[in-house]
């Protein structure tokens, strides 16, 4: 709660005892047995990873106003700082992989670390054997080091991690990405800084100086690597969170347009309006109706 006001359920990366190495291997199951209360299938935040493979059966989910269908051969990455919702996993089998920011290694120039990539996509046929076995790996490995802590390797345990991210990813998202190298290089520096100051700047203009490229170099890197232009994709950052505070807290719009930044509510309504064609009052509204249909 902040002020008397509803805020979205933050969830924070706590392993199990004796399992402190930066990755944790559930299954669905196993989330079902220690949610009794079906806490699940409300909006959540969680400040980690959480990568999850359906072995078989079906349900669904909700990431950032998006609800996937879940079957056999649905891959789910919650990111850090996404709001999803669990909205029907009683009937899906299959493993969940919990990891901390940091612990998968560089995967080099690959979408693995665009917050804006898809939550889910699915797993051809003839690779989620390999990829269920790249996780018994990972949980075995894991489960030796939680019974022999003098046997643990952490960068096993990372190197694993990561073997199995690169097997379940598209095959479009597995391979560098076009325009890689310097270019590739000027876009993650601007990615950072827009995560890093999205609520407080929001001119391209305003980045120039943390990334030591001017506005025609970040421009050119971001629609080479995102398909959008830098101011676009900055805007569409600050959108994607006031859709997230309008939705999953009941702060009023005012209060909203102070947490991103923006100098009032009227200038915070232009900009929504203009990104969404709604008010955000109206947004919510509608929000919270959809959620309740669904």
């Amino acid at each position: 709660m902040e002020n008397g006001h509803r805020t979205v359920r933050q969830l924070h990366y706590l392993p199990a005892l004796g399992a402190a190495y930066g990755v944790e291997v559930l299954s669905f199951a196993r989330l079902r047995e220690m949610d009794g209360a079906g806490a699940r299938t409300g909006p959540q935040r969680p400040d980690f990873h959480v990568l999850a493979l359906v072995a078989s059966g079906r349900g669904s989910h909700v990431a950032d106003f998006e609800t996937y269908q879940l079957r056999a051969g649905s891959v789910v990455w919650i990111r850090p700082g996404m709001v999803h919702r669990w909205s029907d996993v009683n009937g899906v089998d299959g493993p969940l992989i919990l990891f901390r920011p940091g612990f998968l290694p560089d995967l080099g120039p690959t979408p693995a670390w665009d917050l804006s990539a898809p939550a889910t996509w699915h797993l051809d046929q003839p690779l989620r054997p390999l990829a269920l076995l790249a996780v018994d790996h990972l949980r075995g490995e894991h489960d030796l080091a939680v019974r022999v802590p003098r046997l643990a390797s952490p960068a096993l345990l990372s190197h694993l991690l990561a073997a199995l991210v690169l097997r379940v990813l598209p095959a479009e998202a597995a391979t560098p990405t076009a325009g890689g190298g310097r270019c590739h290089d000027v876009f993650l520096r601007y990615r950072a800084a827009v995560e890093e100051h999205f609520t407080e700047w929001h001119q391209v203009a305003d980045y120039t100086r943390v990334t030591g490229y001017d506005r025609r170099t970040l421009t050119r890197a971001t629609r080479a690597a995102a398909g959008v232009g830098a101011k676009e994709f900055l805007d569409q950052r600050t959108l994607l969170e006031a859709k997230r505070l309008l939705a999953h807290t009941d702060l009023p719009v005012g209060r909203c347009a102070q947490r991103l930044g923006f100098r009032d509510a009227a200038n915070f309504t232009t900009f929504f309006q203009r990104g969404t064609g709604q008010s955000p009052s109206t947004w919510r509204t509608a929000d919270a109706r959809a959620a309740r249909l669904s």
